[in-house]
């Protein structure tokens, strides 16, 4: 199978999760990162310096590091985080080194790709936008008080710990600017991944943004959506597989899927989230992919086993000239 050209979409743990198995499976991987965090390091920075919140830029780079000694320790060291009674507590290496060459080469991406060649990672890391985000959403009850009051809450950490029902998200600002790199790599892939991760804080916002929304519906990639192992708690709670599947579906009428990839053991209702998946036009696949602990972590080695066969089923039906899977 040649190495395909992918684009992996989302932030935090989840992106971290599909970057760390998909370096094993190809070199040709872009990684288009959400840029709305507003806690801990990258909130400081963000509101400190006015530049892009560099935490989940960052932890994609440390994904995207190899398992060889240099791979390791520069992974290691970009996620460190300093532990003082300071102004440096908390902070990550990683977040000051992306943001001091951000400021003497006074270019996001080029920073990044310095950043990139430091860590040796096998990929390259873009933001989804060129301007720092908000993220807004819409939540039932969230005063306990008010059950079935609908409020609007800012910013995503305050998004990621509602205690109400999070109904839909829109960005501030609203028609943010794409990142160039990031739309022409979409439309170059052979892939395009959306999650795992934080449903509406780190997979959704992609599609808030216009240009970048256009380009994912267009593209000729084939695309894959990645299912979370558990609920998101704060965000997904008491959320059904299929329920993921008709939220991406209400904030993008006009995307469709080629794969939804899910883990066999969280699959209660196949029935249920078989019509889900065939409603965004998709094939249902079903793989082992948890770690044997008991986290719910997806296990880097089985999650890049189901990616490869999925592009491998890919490649033969493109050679065939028949529908993916």
């Amino acid at each position: 199978m040649s190495s395909p050209k992918v684009v992996a979409l989302g932030g935090g743990h989840g992106l971290y999760a599909s970057l760390s198995a998909l370096r094993r499976v190809t070199d040709r991987i872009t990684a288009v990162v959400t840029v709305a965090d507003d806690g801990g390091s990258s909130g400081r920075l963000r509101r400190e310096l006015g530049v892009l919140p560099p935490g989940d830029l960052r932890m994609a780079l440390a994904a995207l590091c190899g398992d060889d000694e240099w791979g390791k320790t520069w992974s290691r060291v970009a996620q460190h985080r300093f532990r003082s009674q300071g102004e440096l507590h908390d902070h990550a290496v990683g977040n000051l080194l992306i943001v001091a060459l951000w400021e003497l080469l006074g270019d996001t991406v080029a920073g990044l790709d310095w950043v990139g060649r430091l860590l040796g990672a096998q990929g390259r890391v873009l933001p989804m936008s060129t301007v720092p985000l908000d993220i807004v959403a819409e939540v039932e009850g969230a005063d306990p008080a008010r059950p079935h009051e609908i409020t609007k809450v800012r910013g995503q950490v305050a998004c990621a710990r509602t205690p109400g029902k999070v109904l839909g998200v829109s960005l501030v600002p609203e028609d943010p600017q794409a990142c160039p790199e990031a739309l022409a790599a979409v439309e170059d892939a052979d892939w395009v991944i959306f999650g795992p991760g934080s449903w509406f804080t780190s997979v959704l916002p992609h599609l808030k943004v216009p240009a970048l929304a256009l380009a994912l519906t267009t593209t000729r990639a084939r695309r894959i959506l990645a299912l979370n192992l558990v609920p998101q708690p704060g965000e997904t709670d008491d959320f059904s597989p299929q329920a993921h599947l008709e939220v991406l579906q209400a904030h993008a009428p006009g995307l469709t899927v080629d794969v939804v990839l899910a883990d066999e053991g969280i699959v209660e209702d196949p029935r249920a989230l078989e019509k889900a998946v065939q409603a965004l036009g998709g094939t249902l696949v079903l793989a082992d992919m948890a770690c044997d602990d008991g986290s719910p972590r997806h296990d880097p080695v089985r999650f890049a086993r189901a990616l490869r066969q999925i592009f491998a089923s890919g490649e033969q039906a493109g050679r065939d000239g028949r529908d993916c899977l």
